[in-house]
């Protein structure tokens, strides 16, 4: 049995949006709610819940109504909409979609504590070489010739997730910094549910003493590794598409991890276990939290988080002295 502490959560854009669906309200808001009440579960259970998200979907339809209407921008007056400020808008929504949702939750089961939600900067290397190697989805999947047709006529860069199946990608730099980390610690330690780091963060450069907002979408996994080890965090759980990970996935040995060491999952890493298109990323930041001297990273699915908070289920990843 786990203690209970502080958690942090990190939930993907998908959590409401799951792939090759239409992103229609009315599920992003039922798949929020459900959400909501496993929130209430683990505050029962004498767990604090900080909440992150990615805007994976909901950052790419944001565009996408933008590139729709843009035949139209120049007589309607209508301002340009850089990637940046695409990440900000998503942050917005999908920050009041859970708000809204926890809060209900939480009114319902007579609690005293309410959702809060801090829309977050992140501090990124303007050096950082990710911004010439675009590598992170957003937006929905795309046909072999609509792929080409963006390419060609908005110089976009896509790949090929999947037979015939093509995604845009863009810069994703690591994130330095959390700029709102000290605010959304007191809020914590206050008692409210706090929302935080949505998208990873809107990434920011600073220059000649200033902030520049920068077209990029932060990996919300590292952002959330990132503020968790800088504000104390106890647990750290990255919510993916499956119960446990796994070794040798997709083969006659495959074996799925449930309690590791730091040591075991580098050596897993090094050994090419877990590709960085898949699982790599969710296993680099469980490794830099717990490095960074946090108690655990759980990795499991959204439906067993409540299970993995009680030991049941999930992998677990800790440091040497701490693994059972």
């Amino acid at each position: 049995m786990i203690e209970p502490g502080v958690v942090l959560i990190a939930i993907g854009g998908n959590a409401l949006v799951h792939e090759g669906e239409s992103g229609a309200l009315c599920r992003q808001q039922e798949r929020s709610a459900a959400f909501a009440r496993q929130v209430v579960e683990l505050l029962e259970a004498g767990w604090r819940v900080l909440v992150t998200h990615g805007n994976g979907p909901q950052v790419g339809f944001i565009l996408r109504r933008g590139e729709l209407v843009a035949p139209d921008a120049t007589v309607e007056g209508l301002p340009e909409l850089p990637l940046w400020l695409a990440v900000a808008d998503s942050q917005g929504g999908i920050g009041h979609l859970l708000c809204l949702a926890i809060d209900d939750a939480l009114i319902a089961d007579d609690r005293p504590e309410r959702a809060v939600a801090v829309l977050t900067h992140v501090e990124v290397d303007a050096d950082d070489p990710a911004f010439g190697h675009p590598t992170k989805p957003i937006g929905g999947l795309l046909t072999a010739d609509s792929a080409r047709r963006r390419v060609a006529e908005e110089g976009w860069s896509v790949v090929e997730t999947g037979p015939g199946v093509f995604r845009r990608v863009v810069p994703s730099p690591a994130p330095t910094a959390i700029l709102e980390a000290a605010h959304v610690r007191t809020l914590t330690e206050a008692g409210a549910v706090v929302i935080a780091a949505g998208g990873g963060g809107i990434p920011l450069v600073r220059h000649d003493g200033q902030w520049t907002a920068v077209d990029a979408v932060v990996d919300k996994d590292r952002s959330s590794a990132l503020l968790a080890a800088e504000i104390g965090v106890d647990t750290v759980v990255l919510v993916t598409g499956v119960d446990e990970v796994c070794v040798d996935f997709g083969r006659p040995t495959q074996r799925a991890l449930q309690d590791v060491t730091v040591d075991e999952m580098r050596a897993h890493l090094a050994a090419g276990q877990f590709p960085a298109g898949s699982m790599g990323p969710k296993v680099e930041s469980a490794l830099r939290f717990v490095e960074a001297g946090g108690r655990q990273s759980i990795i499991t699915s959204l439906e067993r988080l409540p299970d993995a908070l009680a030991g049941k289920a999930g992998t677990h990843v800790s440091g040497p002295e701490r693994a059972q």
